[in-house]
């Protein structure tokens, strides 16, 4: 089997866990596949010469029969991924080397029970929906998708106001700091922060949430994501800054937005041993009593 392995960085303590990692793909037999720029930083500032067969730079060069992407590093470093699988179909499985994890939900020591697992096909294959987004200008280049979420937001002090419609009809005018459009898998994520509710992966619906608004009675709302979602930015502010997952860019407001579910969606693996309410309740302590 072939795998490809990605990754930016990780902390001095983690090196242990990356030698042992790559020891067990070896052992198992695995084709290994090391992201370009992150070859140097193994060899160059952790002294490792990790055993694999070639390196790959992005999606054009993935070659076609990888089985799939190991992500090494926090949930950032995850959703990098999620612009090298694109349409691709190849699965990503995230090993958590950073601290809470909700993409990247392999821990350091379920690393040789993962790898065995992969070998023996004990995983199942997730769907995760993307956001699509459109303007009258490529905003993202080529790749307007997030997995997690897109927001707009304030690029100065000053309160935003965004108009929003659902499949053309007026839903509301938001007075606020920004507004957050999540997929269920970003429920997890900068939504969660701002109130917005938890959403099963397999969810077919998108959340709206404001960030800061000036009206309190505004909450997020929970709607199909076969929707098609209109922004259109207003205020004093000539720019806002959009962001697709961890990606920004600055616009004027003269720009309107379309959000709507992707075409294709991304492929996560996840282990048989796990579940996703399993991992709810082990990064967000649920049921643990602190009190003694």
């Amino acid at each position: 089997m072939r795998v490809a392995v990605y990754g930016r960085t990780f902390d001095q303590r983690f090196l242990r866990f990356i030698k042992d990692f790559f020891h067990w793909l070896k052992e198992y037999g695995f084709d290994v596949y090391v992201y370009h720029d992150f070859l140097p930083f193994m060899e160059q500032q952790m002294g490792y010469q990790p055993p694999y067969s070639g390196t790959f730079h992005g999606y054009h060069d993935l070659k076609e029969d990888t089985d799939f992407v190991v992500s090494i590093g926090g949930d950032g470093t995850f959703l990098d991924t999620v612009s090298l699988v694109r349409d691709s179909g190849i699965p990503v499985i995230g090993i958590n080397s950073g601290k809470l994890g909700f993409l990247a939900s392999i821990s350091k020591d379920d690393l040789h029970q993962a790898v065995g697992a992969l070998y023996k096909g004990n995983y199942t294959t997730e769907s995760r929906s993307l956001l699509s987004l459109e303007s009258d200008r490529q905003i993202f280049g080529d790749y307007g998708y997030a997995l997690n979420d897109m927001t707009i937001q304030k690029k100065s002090s000053e309160m935003i106001t965004i108009h929003v419609y659902l499949n053309g009809t007026f839903l509301n005018t938001y007075w606020a700091d920004g507004l957050i459009i999540a997929t269920p898998t970003g429920s997890t994520a900068y939504s969660l922060s701002v109130g917005g509710p938890i959403v099963l992966p397999n969810s077919k619906s998108f959340i709206i949430s404001p960030t800061s608004p000036h009206n309190l009675t505004v909450r997020p709302i929970v709607v199909p994501d076969d929707s098609q979602i209109l922004l259109k930015p207003e205020g004093r502010c000539s720019q806002y800054l959009v962001s697709m997952d961890h990606r920004s860019q600055v616009i004027d407001k003269t720009i309107n937005i379309k959000v709507s579910r992707a075409a294709f969606d991304m492929k996560v693996l996840r282990l048989d041993h796990t579940s996703f309410y399993s991992t709810l309740r082990s990064k967000l302590m649920w049921g643990v009593d602190k009190r003694n």
